[in-house]
């Protein structure tokens, strides 16, 4: 046999042992790149909460949960959300959603929510998980969920806050020793980008010293256009020579929707002033931070070498003072 067709020869063998090989093992050609992909990953890039549904005692807290993904797909994903009360560390309400399969990488939104009462703050925990395995877990903190304002209280009408024009403002039309005739004039104001529907405005004249109510008034307060300001006038009649708490309120279908005060002060040898305000409290939302009880304190500060005493107040403490003391007497009687 000459060496060409040797050649030719073992080539066909190649061929022969090649096809074989092929059907014994299909994937012996898979594409390499298949094999080197990166195997599916998620992570939480963000969760943003907001009100949703405010009821009369509960609320809805919407979150969305941004989800970035990368490599393969990922299968059988869900995402868990705990609301627990921040002060009582009760279960309020759980809810999971599920997802699905997750691919083509970037970020993808998922929407859920929790109801919680109105009352207090929550830390919302949220958890993905990967065929029933936890990959990743965010804790968001919520407080100041009782400023939520009820749907069917929501309205962009309200008494009107100056600092100089009063929201209340009386005066006297008539006088006699034993009765007064007032006018009350109050401010409402329209936040809103539309004009407002007709609404209540009841005021009651309460007795300071007594708490009795000594008269009532019922007034409508007509529709008002956005951005705009509007006086209604009122007239009471109450004994003369007291001093009296103007409590007004606006009302929307007997719905309690804004209140504030004032004061008549007919008693000339005796004044008061409004009630005191109840702390405003804000809705917040916060990301989660462990509380580390140690001996920085809760505001990072050192507190073991500042010299303070027991009780708080900066000082040296009654030791290095009765020291001084005694070294100031010795310094004096070795002076001639």
């Amino acid at each position: 046999m000459d060496t060409r067709t040797a050649l030719l020869a073992a080539a066909a063998a190649v061929l022969v042992v090649s096809a074989v090989g092929v059907v014994a093992a299909p994937d012996a050609l898979d594409d390499p790149r298949e094999e080197n992909e990166r195997p599916g990953h998620l992570r939480v890039a963000g969760i943003v909460v907001s009100p949703g549904e405010v009821r009369g005692e509960t609320a809805e807290l919407r979150l969305g949960v941004d989800l970035r993904h990368r490599g393969s797909a990922v299968e059988n994903v869900t995402v868990r959300h705990r609301a627990i009360g921040a002060e009582s560390g009760l279960l309020v309400d759980e809810t999971t959603v599920d997802v699905g399969a997750v691919d083509g990488g970037g970020e993808r939104t998922i929407n859920g929510s929790v109801d919680v009462e109105r009352a207090g703050g929550y830390r919302v925990e949220t958890a993905v998980f990967v065929d029933g395995k936890r990959v990743e877990t965010r804790t968001t903190r919520v407080g100041g969920v009782a400023a939520l304002t009820p749907d069917y209280a929501d309205t962009r009408v309200g008494f009107t806050e100056g600092n100089v024009w009063p929201t209340v403002a009386v005066s006297v039309r008539e006088a006699d020793n034993a009765t007064a005739t007032l006018s009350v004039s109050v401010s409402v104001t329209n936040r809103g980008d539309a004009a407002s529907d007709p609404i209540d405005l009841r005021l009651l004249m309460r007795q300071a010293e007594s708490n009795v109510i000594a008269d009532e008034a019922r007034e409508t307060v007509g529709s008002v256009r956005p951005g705009r300001t509007d006086t209604v006038t009122a007239t009471v009649e109450v004994p003369a020579e007291y001093n009296y708490y103007v409590d007004a309120a606006l009302w929307s279908d007997d719905v309690l929707i804004d209140e504030t005060q004032g004061v008549a002060n007919l008693n000339p040898r005796e004044t008061i002033s409004t009630d005191e305000s109840v702390e405003e409290v804000q809705f917040s939302v916060e990301d989660f931070a462990d509380d580390r009880a140690d001996a920085a304190g809760e505001d990072g500060a050192d507190r073991g070498g500042d010299g303070a005493t027991e009780d708080g107040t900066p000082g040296f403490g009654p030791v290095v003072a009765l020291v001084a003391l005694l070294a100031a007497a010795l310094y004096a009687r070795r002076r001639p």
